[in-house]
């Protein structure tokens, strides 16, 4: 078992607190993928699972044993980081080996697992080149495979695609997801880019500001934000935010004033929220569609044509810019007037205080627009 539990975890340097009480729990086999803003404590939370920060408080447990005050070569666990330290001097095959070197393995052991995590990485014909040699992917392959040779309980990723080119990353993001499928190990991985997390992980934990905004699926977290940052954090493009007014509350759920006069029902439950009340509604740019009889009326300032489809940047007024999504083929041009429409259901409703209302029965994907 390779279950990770994290409860009420603090971290202080001196009066500053970075970590805010973090209560986790990670699954064994599971992809679980820290993300969120720059300065928001996910590397340094790592780093305190891996032993290289000292807890200030709360409770560390790997398997079920605490685990605060164990040094992090007595964890289990290995890390893959940003950069990827491999010594340079050093063939593949001893750059993979070398943590087995300090164990005093003997070499013919040494070998065979060398080969059988090259194998597993498809490096087998460069382990007598030098990192030098190497491409970008290639050299991330051989720090994973010096992460892997260790068969570790748990394995860290410090934002271990940030160097590589963005073709490259989607190559080994995909490595990654076939590796975890192949050894059914817990991987604990962390990225600014929500990308990534979407692509990568079983579970994501979004973090601001040392504190946990919400946990789930991607597709928990993509169509049930609990709150306006993490609607904003997850999804590109990102959500459409509009500001609005109550207009009416009823069993069918809020009724929004537009911009330009029109309204939407979006099916959500709101006790505390009355007629007049403002409010941000959320909406996906799949969810808006160009549609002669829309609500939403605006003129076209930009267009990504990104072949199978494209993205529409639209100016409903000059402090509302919405950004819809369209067929590969939508002939519409850079100044041409539309009308957008909006797939309610799909819809969000953000509170004053960015707290998303709660949803009532509906399919997160309804297709049939206002």
């Amino acid at each position: 078992m390779a279950t990770l539990s994290l409860r009420n975890v603090t971290k202080s340097f001196g009066a500053l607190e970075i970590i805010k009480g973090i209560d986790l729990e990670i699954e064994d086999h599971e992809f679980c993928v820290f993300v969120g803003p720059s300065g928001c404590g996910k590397s340094t939370l790592l780093r305190m699972i891996a032993g290289l920060e000292d807890i200030t408080s709360g409770d560390l447990l790997i398997a079920g044993q605490k685990v605060n005050d164990l040094p992090p070569d007595e964890r289990g666990l290995a890390m893959v980081f940003q950069s990827y330290a491999l010594y340079p001097h050093m063939t593949v095959r001893d750059n993979m080996g070398f943590a087995l070197k300090l164990a005093k393995v003997p070499q013919a052991e040494r070998d065979v697992r060398v080969e059988r995590v090259a194998d597993l990485l498809e490096l087998r014909p460069y382990l007598e080149r030098k990192p030098g040699a190497l491409s970008g992917g290639q050299r991330q392959r051989v720090a994973i495979g010096r992460a892997i040779i260790r068969e570790p309980s748990i394995f860290l990723f410090d934002e271990p695609l940030s160097n590589l080119d963005a073709a490259l990353r989607v190559q080994t993001r995909i490595e990654l997801a076939r590796l975890h499928e192949r050894l059914g190990s817990t991987m604990i991985y962390v990225t600014h880019d929500q990308v990534e997390a979407m692509t990568l992980a079983n579970k994501i934990v979004v973090l601001r500001d040392g504190r946990i905004e919400q946990v789930g699926t991607p597709m928990e977290l993509y169509h049930h934000p609990v709150n306006r940052f993490v609607g904003s954090f997850i999804g590109s493009p990102k959500m459409n935010f509009i500001k609005g007014r109550v207009h009416s509350v009823s069993d069918a759920g809020v009724e929004v004033l537009l911009p330009g006069g029109g309204t939407v029902t979006v099916p959500v439950s709101a006790p505390a929220i009355a007629a007049g009340d403002d409010i941000d509604l959320g909406v996906r740019p799949e969810h808006l569609d160009v549609d002669d009889a829309g609500p939403l009326a605006g003129t076209v300032i930009v267009v990504e044509r990104l072949g199978n489809e494209t993205f529409l940047h639209v100016e409903i007024s000059p402090d509302l810019i919405l950004i819809a999504g369209a067929d590969g083929a939508c002939p519409l041009q850079v100044h041409d007037r539309v009308r957008l429409s909006v797939l309610a259901a799909a819809c969000h409703v953000f509170a004053g205080d960015g707290a998303a209302l709660p949803a009532l029965a509906r399919h997160p994907l309804a297709t049939n627009p206002i």
